[in-house]
Formats: structure tokens, C-alpha cells, sequence
């Protein structure tokens, strides 16, 4: 609400944000070692237990109601991740006003309503979201949209209408979300637009339905204005430009319209258009990169400061009334600075300053005194380990791309100069989901617990990721399982060559579309890693692309160019080319497999059927699944035991230090249909469990 978020969000299915297999995959991975807190005689460092790496922190999503009565923050309540509200002036007096006791809360907002806060909800994975409200003065939990088999998504919340909300439901059409306007005390909805066809909107504060967004039959955009309810023409983008170019929301005048925006550039620029004289203006672009988040008035909507992030993030202030007020902030901690909250009279604000080596620092800003007050950090227990330095490299591919990747390397190995250890490591290349998204620098879990195993960790934006301007980007255009896998490849060797990883050591890792390029790693090029771990990963494009929720349809021309086109012979022969369980008898190193039971982006059956072809052709497999999962692990009790698993599996592998499963199954829903016995230890592991 306060700040807008130039990311693409999970928060509801605009343009995009749920285009892409993983873009809201929370990509996990697992663990097994020496007892907690304890090394062995001779290590370095300490092991990090898994718990503190990948259980719930303390604190996190931290915001202000708009009045500035209260602090909020997601923390977890018996185990469980919840809505926490205290007063403003008093973090330490929060008390929970959510009690969810299974997955846990992921996302929440304040409204304008007094003491009404708002969150989403799904049910064990299936996306199917359910908006609730939440009086935090009387604890009063009301679900706002239908409590089965409806995706609900949180359309606008506005001041000039605090007592209700827009929320999109597709209980009409599973292929289409119709617009209602509800109320936050009753649950009462009103009708706002019935939908015939579009993708998203943009509402202005009024709740008057400006813009709509359609996909074109070539994978492009076309962007519609809405004038006295009759649709016009506003803009036309092509499919090269459409994943860059969109509009992202109104000032409060709802005369100003705020886009990112590729055509006639290559990097997404942010411009603002005059929709009463028509004039356009560029606010802010990167050469390098597209901008990629924006810092917005609480009241005006305007944008005051954008960012981009090539290989590390950079801000540009925009409004001189904030200039001040963010070199003041920028001398206050270390870590890259994130206005996450601002009170709506704009004179209290919460900043966040993330590290790659310690917890996020949260502080509260009063900008009449000009003075910034340390409330906490988001994981104390990080405090004061021996975490690792995340090392921004640009690798070249062979076709003179550049891959801006990140290199995490043990501490005990990192050198004085440079980023070259005295000798060549065991690796874990870690490819990220999507594949439309990227990597970031800062803080990674799964970074600091490989590194802390004694591996060397790779993170590569191959092409195809996003961040990184449509040239890029459109260059992996129909490239599955080949020019992205390349720059995969190509980072390996690079990697090789630069005297960072032993050739014979190398896993490849990764969820969604990660877990994808796991099976492309084994099938494609089989001999070059030693072993893989995909987490629910598709493994034939045909299946995947017939199988996606139905309110992706709208958007199947966007998987027809820039993937394949399953719909005709021609791409689904294809698609088949490009797919894994096409050449599953070629696999010759260990696979660990691992699949959430609910995923509705890639089903069950993507795993399932390639652990059977496997089995078929006598190749040995190891197949986790969790009933109460779906597209990633949310659960702490299952993160953790995914991660026990895959560090034994990397251990046995790699040779890499472990911490022994011990109790950290307990809690978890995990079960291992196949392969058990091909990981030491966790036949046992599994049987404690059934006692």
C-alpha cells in the first residue's frame, strides 16, 4: 500500500506476476549433520543447525497501520507464522491477532479502516487464496471470499473508500476474475466489473476501473483505457517488450499514469503519462537494468525514488522533499537501504538495511527529529555467526552474453584478495525458479548453509531472467534445455577454470524452473555433475503447459512464444525435445527428487512420472513428497527436513560436512515413496519418525 512494489508480486495475478513457474516458489532445499551447535574436532567454523538457517524468524514483513497507532509484523505463534500488532511506540508489546496453526501467514496489509488489517490464505498449498480481515482491536477474523475452490486476489484498497476493499474472484469463470467491491466488517460484495476477457486492471482511488490488460494472439499486450465504460485503445506492446512493459498504477488525481516501460529501449524505464495532455515523460532508466522497485507518497502516490539492480541495487531520488531524508538513512546502518512502511501523514517510516552476511535490521524513522531508532533484526539467532560474503561476478557465455551471478564460497576458504580459494571446492550450482525472475544479492539461506557445509555456491541469471533489459531476456525465447541451459554450462566451466570448483564435485540444484534444470543437467549433459536435486520441477513441457490453473489461460500465447506452443504437432514435437523424460535413460548420476503433493503450477504427476521412468529403466531415484505442500515448502518443519535429506544426499555425494538428521523430521509431513535407501541414514530417519 505504502510502498510500490515494481517487483512482480504473488499478491494477485497481474501481468506477469504469475507468468512464470516460480515466481513465487519458495525455492527449498534440505540438510543432515554433526549435533546441534557442535563441530567436529578440526573444522573451521561451527555448523549452523538447520533450524537457525531455515526455521521462522523472529520478525519479518514489518509495517505501520496508516494512522500510525500500531506496529505489525508476520512472527511466528506457537511454531506457526502470524499477524503480530502492537503499539507503534512498543514492539515488544505485540500480541498475535491471527491464529492460523498450519501453513502459516505469508502476506498481510493494513487497510483504511480503522484497526482493520487484511491477509490471504490458501489451503495446504493449491493457491486457491481466501482474503480475511481482521479487527485487531477486538480480534474479530472474518473470511471475506468464498472458503473453496475460488483463487482470490487483493485487487485495490483505498482511503477514499476505507470500509471496503476490490477483490478479484474467478468463481464464475475459473479462467477469469470478476471485480467485486467488499465490505471489511460484514463480508457483504458488490459486483464491480464482470469480466469478458482481461488479464489485470488499474483502479484509481475512486474504485473506477481505468485500465485494463489483454494478452494478444502473438504473446503481446494490449493495454485498454476505459472512458464513461466504453474500452479504447491506449497502447499496443509487443511480445518482446511484454514482460517489461506494463502499467504499474494512478497518483491519486488518477491524471497521472505510472509504467514501466521497454518500447523504443532495451532496459524498462519508468515513465509517468499525462492523461489529460497526453505527454510522457522518463522519470528514471538504467542502462544496464530494468527499474525494478519504486518509493510512492502515501497520500499523493507519487513516485518519489526508484531502483535498479544490475548486480547490486541502486536508488535515484526523484523528489527532493525525501532527498534529505534518504542520505540521512543511507549513514545509518550497513546493508542496502528499503523504505518498507510510511505512516500515512508521512512523518514516521520503518527501513530496512539488508546484509549477505547477517539478519535484516529494521528501524524507525521519525522525520521531524531526523533521528532513525533500532527496533530489531529479523533472525537475532544470526547474530554474531560466522555467515558468508555473497561475491557479485559477471561471467561471459559463449555467444558474449553477460551472466551477472553471485559466488558464496566457506568462510575458511574465502581468500584475502580476490575470489579464488587455495584450491578447487565441491560446488552447488543453484538455479533460480521462474524462469522469468532473477538473483539477488543479500542475505540467502540457502547460500550461507551450503557455504557453511564447506561447498561453494553459484548463482547465475542464465538468459531469460529478468532484471536485465528484453534483449536479455528475449533471448531465451524458446530456449529451454538449450542456449539457457549453455549459460548454465558455461558458468560450470567458468567456475572450473577459474580454480573455484572441482570438476568431479559439481551438484546442480534448483526449484520450479530450477528443478527443471536439474533434469536438463542430467539428461543433456549427463557427465558433467556429479549429482542433482530438483524441487518440483517439470519434466516433460507437453504435460506441464496442458496441466496450468486455469486462470493462466489468458496468458497461454506468452507460453506458446516465448516456451513452445503445445497446441499444435509441430511444438509439441517440439516441447518434447526440450523435455527430460524424453532422455531419462541417459541419466547416470544420483537425482533427488522432491514434490509438493498440492502444486497446482507443476503437478504431481511432473515428478512422478519421471521417478517411474527411472524406475523403469532401472535407474536408482530418491522421491520426497509432502502431502501438505504445493509449489515450495512453507511450512518450517518441512523446509527443515528437506534440507536434512538433501544434506545427507550432497554429503554422500560431494563430501561435504553434514549435521545428522537427528529430530528434524519431527513435526514434518514428509514422506519418501521411493529411493530411501539410496541416501545413508534415512531409512532409519524415517522409521524414528513412524514410532
Amino acid at each position: 500500500m505504502l510502498t510500490l512494489r515494481v517487483r512482480r508480486s504473488a499478491s494477485r495475478p497481474g501481468v506477469a506476476s504469475r507468468l512464470g513457474l516460480g515466481l513465487s516458489v519458495l525455492v527449498l532445499l534440505f540438510v543432515l549433520a554433526v549435533p546441534h551447535s557442535m563441530a567436529a574436532d578440526g573444522d573451521p567454523v561451527p555448523l549452523i543447525p538447520r533450524q537457525v538457517l531455515f526455521g521462522n524468524p523472529d520478525r519479518t514483513t514489518v509495517r505501520l497501520s496508516p494512522d500510525g497507532r500500531y506496529i505489525s509484523f508476520l512472527a511466528p505463534s506457537d511454531g506457526v507464522m502470524n499477524v503480530w500488532v502492537g503499539p507503534s511506540d512498543d514492539p515488544a508489546a505485540a500480541k498475535p491477532v491471527t491464529h492460523d496453526r498450519g501453513r502459516g501467514i505469508m502476506s498481510y496489509s493494513w487497510t483504511y479502516l480503522k484497526d482493520y488489517l487484511i491477509y490471504m490464505q490458501d489451503t495446504a498449498g493449491d493457491e486457491n487464496w481466501k482474503v480475511y480481515s481482521v479487527n485487531v482491536a477486538t480480534g474479530e477474523t472474518r473470511l471475506l471470499t468464498p472458503p473453496e475452490g475460488v483463487a482470490a486476489y487483493i485487487w485495490a484498497v483505498s482511503p477514499e473508500h476505507p470500509e471496503e476493499i476490490v477483490v478479484g474472484l474467478n468463481d464464475r469463470i475459473p479462467q477469469l476474475h470478476d471485480l467485486y467491491r467488499v465490505n471489511l466488517r460484514t463480508g457483504e460484495r458488490e459486483l464491480l466489473y464482470e469480466n469478458e476477457g482481461l488479464m489485470d486492471f488499474v483502479l484509481d482511488l475512486d474504485y473506477n476501473i481505468r485500465f485494463g490488460i489483454t494478452m494478444t494472439p502473438d504473446g503481446g499486450l494490449s493495454i485498454l483505457r476505459r472512458v464513461e465504460g466504453q474500452w479504447h485503445p491506449f497502447a499496443t506492446v509487443s511480445m518482446e517488450d511484454s514482460l517489461t512493459t506494463y502499467p504499474i498504477g494512478l497518483d491519486a488525481t488518477g491524471t497521472k499514469l505510472y509504467m514501466l516501460d521497454s518500447r523504443g529501449r532495451d532496459t524498462a524505464a519508468l515513465t509517468v503519462h499525462d492523461l489529460e495532455t497526453g505527454a510522457v515523460q522518463v522519470l528514471y532508466e538504467d542502462p544496464r537494468a530494468d527499474v525494478d522497485n519504486a518509493l510512492v507518497h502515501p497520500t499523493e502516490l507519487v513516485v518519489q525514488a526508484a531502483a535498479s539492480t544490475y548486480d547490486r541495487t541502486t536508488w535515484q531520488v526523484l523528489d527532493e522533499r525525501i532527498a534529505g531524508d534518504l542520505e540521512y538513512l543511507a549513514q545509518v546502518a550497513d546493508g542496502e537501504l528499503e523504505v518498507v512502511s510510511r505512516t500515512w501523514d508521512d512523518r514516521t517510516w520503518i527501513a530496512a538495511y539488508s546484509l549477505d552476511n547477517g539478519p535484516v535490521r529494521y528501524y524507525r524513522y521519525d522525520r521531524d527529529a531526523r533521528t532513525a531508532t533500532f527496533l530489531f533484526t529479523n533472525r537475532s539467532a544470526l547474530e554474531g555467526l560466522p555467515l558468508a560474503k555473497m561475491h557479485p561476478v559477471i561471467i561471459r557465455s559463449r555467444d558474449g552474453l553477460n551472466l551477472v551471478s553471485y559466488l558464496t564460497l566457506p568462510p575458511w576458504h574465502e581468500p584475502e584478495d580476490g575470489i579464488r580459494p587455495a584450491e578447487p571446492l565441491p560446488m552447488v550450482l543453484e538455479v533460480h525458479g521462474g524462469p522469468w525472475a532473477r538473483d539477488y544479492w543479500g542475505y540467502n539461506s540457502i547460500h550461507q548453509w551450503l557455504a557453511n557445509r564447506g561447498y561453494a555456491v553459484l548463482s547465475v541469471n542464465f538468459r531469460g531472467s529478468t532484471g536485465f533489459g528484453k534483449a536479455f531476456l528475449n533471448a531465451g525465447n524458446r530456449e529451454w534445455g538449450a542456449k539457457m541451459h549453455d549459460d548454465l554450462v558455461d558458468a560450470v566451466q567458468w567456475a572450473i577454470d577459474n580454480g573455484i570448483a572441482d570438476p568431479d564435485r559439481i551438484c546442480i540444484s534448483g526449484g520450479s524452473y530450477g528443478g527443471y534444470a536439474t533434469l536438463v543437467g542430467l539428461t543433456f549433459t549427463p557427465e558433467l555433475f556429479a549429482c542433482g536435486v530438483d524441487i518440483v520441477g517439470p519434466s516433460n513441457l507437453v504435460t506441464l503447459l496442458e496441466s496450468i490453473p486455469p486462470y493462466w489461460e489468458p496468458q497461454v500465447e506468452l507460453f506458446a512464444a516465448r516456451v513452445g506452443d503445445h497446441r499444435t504437432p509441430e511444438g509439441r514435437e517440439f516441447l518434447l525435445s526440450r523435455s527430460p523424460l524424453t532422455y531419462v535413460d541417459r541419466i547416470q548420476r544420483p537425482l533427488l527428487i522432491a514434490q509438493g503433493a498440492n502444486d497446482p503450477r507443476v503437478k504431481q504427476s511432473e515428478s512422478e512420472q519421471i521417478v517411474a521412468a527411472m524406475q523403469a529403466h532401472g535407474i536408482p531415484v530418491t522421491y520426497v513428497l509432502y502431502p501438505d505442500e504445493g509449489h515450495g515448502f512453507v511450512r518450517p518443519e518441512n523446509r527443515i527436513s528437506f534440507y536434512a535429506v538433501q544434506e545427507a544426499f550432497l554429503h554422500q555425494h560431494l563430501g561435504g560436512r553434514f549435521e545428522p538428521i537427528g529430530d528434524d523430521f519431527t513435526g514434518s509431513s514428509i514422506t519418501v515413496p521411493v529411493g530411501a535407501e539410496e541416501i545413508d541414514g534415512l531409512p532409519e530417519a524415517l522409521a524414528g519418525l513412524q514410532q
